[in-house]
């Protein structure tokens, strides 16, 4: 329905859209070019990033938790052509701080509305948007693509896209019905987008 990349959900704390890493592998292997294959890991240390990558076999891998500058580095290192992306779940002025330390560590930031200090990390698909003001400051400051996700639906989405001017838009919740994806809510979405 015109997405530019698919994310591909491991293991997370909580949230939906979680598959398993051998349904992940067979669907990177299948999707043609141009589109990105995203593994969605909630991995942070260096080597459990990496083995998970091996697993799977994407082109890009989003951590949806934050790492430390030497991951970055090291993955760097040992899995060159591997593009990586790092979420940012915006919360308040310290998500600005925290997204232009990163950025010239990744390919691309992600913001998003989750909270990795709750007791149980909520780290993506919580269907909840976020100040995005603080967004747009965050795309202003940075010299790196940006994707905004969080909340975002058809009835929001044109808003969220003039508001924050992001690079693209990363959605789950929004255009799921039962826990599954729903095509009618997605091309309701898509239409909106490329409207």
């Amino acid at each position: 329905m015109g997405a530019d990349a698919l994310g591909l959900v491991g293991h997370m704390p909580s949230g939906p859209g979680v598959i398993d890493d051998e349904l992940i592998r067979s669907i990177a292997e299948s999707v043609p070019p141009p589109t990105s294959t995203f593994l969605l890991t909630s991995e942070t240390a260096f080597t459990d990033i990496l083995s998970h990558y091996d697993r799977v076999h994407t082109n890009t891998v989003q951590l949806v938790d934050s790492a430390d500058s030497e991951t970055y580095v090291q993955l760097r290192e040992a899995r060159p052509h591997l593009k990586i992306v790092q979420v940012i779940h915006v919360q308040d002025e310290g998500s600005i701080d925290e997204a232009i330390e990163v950025s010239g560590d990744v390919d691309a930031l992600l913001l998003d509305s989750g909270n990795p200090h709750a007791k149980t990390k909520i780290l993506g698909g919580t269907g909840n948007t976020h100040d995005w003001s603080l967004s747009r400051r965050i795309v202003e400051a940075v010299d790196c693509p940006v994707f905004l996700a969080g909340g975002l639906r058809t009835g929001n989405v044109r808003e969220a896209m003039e508001t924050v001017q992001p690079f693209g838009l990363d959605l789950c919740s929004g255009v799921r019905t039962n826990g599954q994806l729903d095509p009618k809510k997605l091309e309701a979405f898509m239409k909106v987008v490329h409207g």
